[in-house]
């Protein structure tokens, strides 16, 4: 890996931000896999005469049964965005960076769910975060918080923790897979801990990887090889190679991880993982290629958007991306909410700079 130079870190970390923040806000209006199928998604587009999609999804032509969105879609589609609106894909980017700003980098998987328990709202959690949730307040200690009564252990929520350890962790995977781990495991276990190390590093290697791709086999070296979610990323890097289309590499994966559910981190790094290769570090192909694939679209859309903003610098987003947000973040962290991105991207690279300083990663 080569030094991330200051100034290069500071638009990164911010591209950063900005595309997990519009990525997120991309798929949120459809985020309900088992009705928002990938056909279901490009029909809707269709009938609004929006594909090839190129800007946030736009508002429903008319009253249909077949395109439910999400309660939310008002403050979520083109015309109408003013800030991001709530999410828990960005509250927990949020309160990774509070983590670190209070406890360091020698943070606890004990001080995570402190920080839970002071800091968020219980019906602001979902899945397996809900359940640890409750068992911290129920007295449990980790790892016992991921495994009573848990039957979300492998599911996507830890994925979508891990962006932070990334961004403060430029071009050292390693380092960021690690911080991501101490803080999955309050919460998830086996592929659902493997899927918040492979993401954070994902995200520390986009700093100083040449291509996407690179990235993504630096990504799998810090989970094991043998893992289903090791095997399913290079299932899809292979059907890539092979020149497969776009939409038959999706169809190819979904029949071989069918049965694991929509939320699952499995399918939704297959998916991830097309979107990032066949977006080919293009901003915008990458997020709506990723959300147009379905499952957990606000949660891989924000992830794809991360990945994507690290690799072009925030200078290098589209403005129909990062205008519409206004600088704003709307969160349920307490003492975050209004918060500025740009804000959020400062404070991010005061922790890069501190910690990365010592271990020579970043020059001034």
């Amino acid at each position: 890996m080569t030094p991330v130079g200051v100034d290069d870190l500071e638009d990164r970390v911010l591209g950063g931000w900005l595309g997990r923040i519009a990525g997120n806000m991309l798929g949120k209006p459809v985020e309900q896999g088992d009705h928002w199928t990938r056909d279901r998604i490009d029909r809707y587009l269709r009938q609004a005469e929006a594909l090839p999609l190129t800007d946030y999804l736009p508002e429903p032509v008319g009253p249909s049964d077949e395109f439910v969105l999400r309660p939310e879609w008002r403050e979520c589609v083109r015309g109408r965005i003013h800030g991001s609106c709530r999410d828990d894909d960005v509250d927990y980017a949020i309160l990774g960076l509070h983590l670190l700003e209070t406890h360091g980098f020698d943070f606890s998987t004990e001080q995570v769910g402190d920080l839970w328990l002071l800091r968020l709202p219980y019906l602001q959690t979902f899945t397996a975060e809900r359940a640890a949730y409750r068992n911290l307040a129920n007295g449990l200690k980790p790892p016992l918080t991921a495994t009573y009564d848990n039957p979300y252990q492998e599911w996507i929520g830890a994925l979508i923790r891990a962006d932070i350890h990334g961004w403060t962790s430029p071009g050292l995977p390693r380092r960021a897979a690690s911080l991501a781990r101490r803080d999955a495991v309050l919460s998830h276990t086996g592929n659902g801990v493997y899927g918040a190390m492979w993401a954070a590093a994902l995200v520390a290697a986009a700093f100083t990887a040449p291509t996407v791709r690179d990235a993504l086999d630096t990504a799998l070296t810090v989970i094991p090889g043998s893992s289903r979610l090791a095997r399913t990323v290079r299932r899809v890097q292979t059907l890539h190679a092979t020149r497969l289309s776009w939409e038959d590499t999706l169809n190819t994966v979904a029949e071989e991880t069918a049965g694991l559910g929509w939320i699952h981190t499995i399918p939704n790094a297959a998916v991830l993982t097309a979107g990032l290769l066949y977006g080919d570090g293009d901003f915008t192909r990458t997020i709506t290629l990723t959300v147009r694939a379905g499952l957990d679209t606000d949660s891989n859309g924000a992830t794809a958007g991360s990945v994507a903003g690290v690799l072009n610098g925030a200078a290098a987003i589209p403005p129909q991306w990062k205008d519409p947000l206004e600088d704003t973040v709307h969160s349920a962290v307490f003492g975050f909410d209004g918060v500025r991105i740009s804000e959020l991207a400062e404070r991010t690279v005061r922790l890069a700079e501190q910690e990365d300083s010592r271990a020579g990663a970043v020059t001034s």
